[in-house]
């Protein structure tokens, strides 16, 4: 079976379990590892390698075998009353910088490389903005997740990234982190991938309810979310949701929270998205005042790969808030 990976992918896959190099049986649709101590065997299914380290995982290979729902569920679109509520109800997001943010991170990535490899975490569909980068036909996504979806090429876990030191040129992970156990251990991983002086962009919620049933364990402040990235140089960070959004996403948690029945929290959901759903309007103002940095429903960060360390002193001193 022929894998989604590009070839010149392929040859940078190292086992998740243990760093060694790795080689397709194509008889029987598996990658092995090479460490004749362990052997361990992982699947292509329907062309994704499946490479997860079970040992440092909350999924499993068996899991993927089994297609079990895991964070993110593709749901059939079937007609019916259900379906056409979805269509009509309006959205209580939104996000108002991804499409700039991504074409100055796509304008980065090619004044060093004519032909950037940049590696998704959680990319088994478009995120706010990506499209903007499928402008620039040079820039190669390798689009991971730990779920199938219409752009996955790779099942892989951010904690053990199967790649090798140095791979790529950017790295993207786009309300991800919040739904990772260790995001800290993560965060060195994408480090250690990524080239010297490659760029990563992130955003990753602070005001915002449990979105993710049991994979969601974690949220940011904005000085919380630098220091994520303290291995990192800033090229810029700030707000990427704003309070308004906030404000809405927490009116609508507040009446879903008052009755156990799933018929009425539905009902209550869709009130409070149609009571409060415009208030993210008001984001296009809030964002360019200092309030929204303390009040934020999500942030962003676009940094590059750094041999310095930004010390919790010189942190404390990056404070752009209002309070």
């Amino acid at each position: 079976m022929e894998i989604k990976l590009s070839e010149s992918v392929q040859e940078f896959l190292l086992c998740p379990v243990c760093n060694s190099n790795l080689k397709l049986l194509s008889e029987s649709n598996q990658l092995k590892c090479q460490n004749t101590e362990h052997g361990i065997h992982f699947p292509l299914i329907n062309g994704i390698p499946c490479l997860i380290n079970e040992n440092n995982s909350v999924f499993t290979i068996n899991g993927f075998l089994a297609h079990k729902d895991t964070f993110f569920v593709i749901e059939e679109a079937k007609p019916g009353l259900k379906s056409f509520i979805r269509k009509v109800i309006p959205t209580n997001s939104i996000n108002t910088i991804s499409k700039e943010k991504y074409k100055k991170f796509a304008e980065h990535l090619l004044t060093k490389s004519g032909n950037p490899k940049v590696l998704i975490l959680g990319g088994s569909i478009l995120g706010h903005g990506v499209k903007e980068l499928l402008n620039f036909p040079s820039i190669e996504l390798i689009e991971s997740d730990v779920s199938f979806g219409p752009r996955t090429t790779i099942i892989l876990d951010a904690h053990n990234i199967p790649f090798k030191s140095q791979t790529f040129d950017g790295v993207i992970v786009q309300a991800v982190l919040e739904h990772v156990v260790d995001p800290y251990a993560c965060v060195e991983e994408m480090h250690r991938v990524l080239k010297e002086d490659g760029l990563i962009y992130a955003e990753t919620p602070f005001m915002q309810q449990v979105h993710g049933r049991q994979y969601d364990f974690t949220r940011f402040s904005h000085l919380g979310h630098r220091r994520l990235y303290r291995k990192f140089s800033l090229i810029e960070d700030g707000a990427a949701c704003g309070p308004g959004m906030a404000l809405s996403w927490s009116w609508m948690y507040f009446l879903n929270s008052f009755s156990d029945s799933k018929p009425i929290r539905s009902f209550l959901r869709v009130f409070g998205i149609l009571s409060s759903f415009y208030l993210k309007y008001l984001d296009y103002y809030l964002l360019k005042k200092s309030g929204s940095l303390d009040a934020a429903s999500s942030y962003y960060f676009m940094g590059r790969k750094s041999n310095n360390v930004l010390s919790d002193h010189e942190l404390l001193k990056t404070y752009r808030g209002s309070f």
